[in-house]
């Protein structure tokens, strides 16, 4: 730093010789110190704007800070069990001030405990049509979006005892076929198919939920079930998949959305962003699910 001119030890007479002038400021020493000083405050004062505003950044939730909290409701729709799961465990992590619980049932059951008042913050539906049980009473924040899409596969014990090769197999009187009601969507999808391939079907039973179908198979009680691609694959050596051509006929679109009387509205938002947000996306496609 140069310093002024006025700390030279004399100024120039105009005869040309050194003419000494009494010193009426302070001495180097002391200036320096207060140029010093005045540098330190001026660094601490922009410090100090610098930490405001990156308290500020945090507190808005932009990286570093997460002001999402509360608690979580999410009824969805029994063939979401294991994708749901994780995406929940997922979010949690992401989002450690919330946390999710899940109701998993067959979406026609969950339309109508939504309707009737039970407790919940986000609806994920396996069809459109349970869905609009819950819009059409005005009980959605904002408008459904799809998620994902699922199709019907046959589920039959491992090795195939019955000899099911496809859906025409399933008329077979002397078979114990299991499948979904039809006011569930997989029953609903079932009811689709068979009438797509000119089959009859005359079931043993008509389960609330895909996962029920799928429970007959697994422990015996059924020769062959009509569940989703999704069970099957998630159910691993438990059972074997047979698919069949028409099940191209019955594709179900998952709706998800957030809910009126959530008690904690930004977060079920935020759940309901992250499902159909790429990190969700990649969960349910590993999972069997197809895009929506």
């Amino acid at each position: 730093m140069r310093l002024p001119a006025a700390h030279a030890s004399g100024d120039i007479a105009p005869s040309g010789r050194t003419r000494r002038t009494r010193r009426t400021h302070r001495p180097l020493r002391t200036r320096r110190a207060a140029v010093l000083g005045i540098v330190g405050l001026t660094v601490v004062a922009l410090t100090g704007c610098g930490a405001s505003d990156d308290g500020a950044t945090s507190a808005s939730g932009s990286p570093g800070g997460d002001d999402l909290s509360g608690s979580i409701t999410v009824f969805a729709a029994a063939s979401l069990t294991g994708s749901f799961a994780d995406l929940a465990a997922d979010f949690e992590a992401a989002h450690p001030g919330v946390s999710v619980d899940l109701n998993l049932a067959g979406s026609s059951d969950l339309a109508t405990q939504i309707v009737e008042g039970a407790p919940a913050d986000v609806f994920a539906s396996a069809d459109a049509k349970n869905m609009s049980t819950v819009v059409d009473a005005g009980l959605t924040d904002g408008d459904p979006v799809d998620f994902a899409t699922n199709v019907l596969e046959i589920a039959v014990p491992p090795g195939d005892p019955a000899g099911v090769r496809d859906l025409a197999d399933l008329a077979d009187p002397d078979l114990d076929v299991v499948v979904c009601a039809p006011a569930v969507p997989c029953g609903a999808a079932t009811v689709a198919v068979a009438e797509a391939a000119g089959v009859e079907l005359t079931p043993v039973s008509e389960e609330s939920s895909v996962t029920d179908v799928l429970g007959k198979v697994t422990s015996g009680q059924a020769d062959a079930g009509l569940v989703y691609v999704t069970d099957i694959a998630a159910a691993g050596d438990a059972v074997e998949g047979v698919p069949f051509d028409e099940s191209a006929e019955a594709v179900n679109t998952y709706p998800i959305v957030a809910l009126t009387d959530s008690r904690d509205s930004d977060a079920a938002q935020a759940f309901v962003d992250y499902v159909a947000g790429p990190d969700g996306q990649a969960v349910l496609s590993a999972a069997g699910f197809g895009s929506p």
